[in-house]
């Protein structure tokens, strides 16, 4: 005999699960697909580095990556703020090494993807960004001839095993830089030009084998990617990777209502471009103007695509050669930062002035204007209020919380 009370039980349960998921639409789904990492492209090659993709630099960059001899205290590794066990990041508002520097530490998985490299992309390649902290006081406070020494030193099998014959440094200079004022840069301009570029060759040498160690840093899978993987197949999720409804929702808002995707698009959930979104200036006597500050630079940097230290022909610089100089573009723009993994990354902008994320949802919703009352600068760069390229938006406190809860499953 059938139970009508059992049948009416299991009904209620049905509907019950029916309203508790969101149903995914067509549309949903499309836009899913855009997100997961499976639609991750293959890694480009890096034309500037002929070494990016050897399994042997790989391996001798991971040595120098874990090595805190490359510091003039012998304390600081790149991994002190690029550390494993938090993303390749370190967890704190301003990164420190041998200093505090002024601004946060980027996570590592999924930016060689990228074409630009540091908040305010002054670097055109891995290679070139892994030299910048090496040769900054705060950060390992080295100058390039030390670098080149200590790793000739230690690791000359591996780097000849990578690069050929490497230059005897008995005759090198100690600590001379183009960078530092002072005795250091007397130093150098005083050296012969083929000491200076053989100098110059170990140094470029050594951020391309720390880029091939870097280049092997994959993202990896989350939560959100298994269940739309799974969906797209027409597949339930596992048990353990099912989204919740907030989750869901937020979803359905961050590629909706919310506009996140107009910056945080794609698998690695961001279009590796720059954008003033309105952030707190965290030192009005010294604002920092982000990308507008190095556009009229980048061209000239010795380690760029386009440099003496370039593995690659003219032709293939096109992202360098053809990059905008508007300053008034870029002023306070920076890099938009992935977001997989944010939940794990607090303080939030590229100087932590944001402590949470239900902070950082907030800000966009109130869309304030940190520029109002502040003057002019010199004329050539001015941080303006009206700048400001985050979209207009209205949130209720509910879909807040569910844009949270989908942020969060990253």
């Amino acid at each position: 005999m059938i139970n009508k009370k059992h049948i009416i039980l299991v009904l209620a349960a049905l509907i019950l699960a029916s309203c508790s998921e969101p149903k995914l639409t067509p549309y949903d789904l499309k836009r899913a697909k855009e997100f997961v990492l499976s639609s991750l492209p293959p890694l480009p090659r890096d034309p500037s580095n002929k070494f990016a993709d050897d399994p042997k630099a790989a391996r001798l960059g991971e040595l120098l990556f874990f090595d805190h001899e490359l510091s003039a205290t012998s304390l600081v590794s790149c991994s002190e703020c690029h550390q494993p066990n938090k993303g390749f990041q370190d967890g704190i508002a301003l990164g420190f090494g041998i200093d505090q520097v002024h601004r946060r530490t980027m996570p590592l998985r999924g930016i060689q993807w990228g074409s630009w490299f540091f908040w305010d992309g002054r670097k055109d390649s891995q290679w070139s960004q892994a030299l910048a902290p090496f040769e900054t006081p705060a950060e390992h406070g080295m100058t390039r001839d030390m670098v080149g020494r200590e790793v000739l030193t230690k690791f000359r099998s591996e780097y000849e095993g990578v690069f050929g014959h490497a230059p005897d440094i008995a005759d090198w200079p100690y600590r001379v830089s183009p960078l530092l004022e002072g005795a250091e840069k007397t130093g150098w301009d005083t050296l012969p030009l083929e000491k200076k570029d053989e100098i110059n060759r170990v140094f470029a040498n050594i951020g391309k084998s720390l880029a091939a160690y870097q280049r092997t840093l994959l993202p990896e899978k989350n939560r959100v990617d298994r269940y739309f993987e799974a969906k797209l197949k027409g597949e339930e999720p596992k048990e353990a990777d099912v989204l919740s409804a907030p989750e869901i929702e937020g979803f359905k808002l961050f590629i909706g209502t919310a506009k996140c995707d107009n910056c945080h698009s794609g698998p690695l959930f961001t279009d590796h471009f720059f954008h003033n979104t309105g952030v707190p200036v965290d030192n009005l006597g010294d604002p920092d103007f982000g990308r507008a500050k190095i556009v009229a630079d980048i061209k000239q940097d010795e380690f760029s695509c386009l440099g003496d230290y370039s593995d690659a022909a003219q032709s293939e610089c096109r992202e360098l050669e053809f990059m905008s100089e508007d300053i008034k573009l870029f002023e306070g723009a920076f890099k938009t930062p992935s977001l997989r993994g944010v939940a794990l990354r607090p303080p939030y902008m590229h100087a932590g002035q944001i402590g949470s994320l239900e902070a950082v949802i907030d800000h966009y919703v109130e869309r304030p204007d940190p520029f109002a009352n502040m003057p002019e600068m010199d004329g050539t760069l001015a941080l303006h209020g009206n700048h400001n390229e985050a979209p207009m938006i209205e949130l209720s406190e509910d879909e807040k919380a569910n844009l949270l809860a989908f942020l969060k499953a990253l």
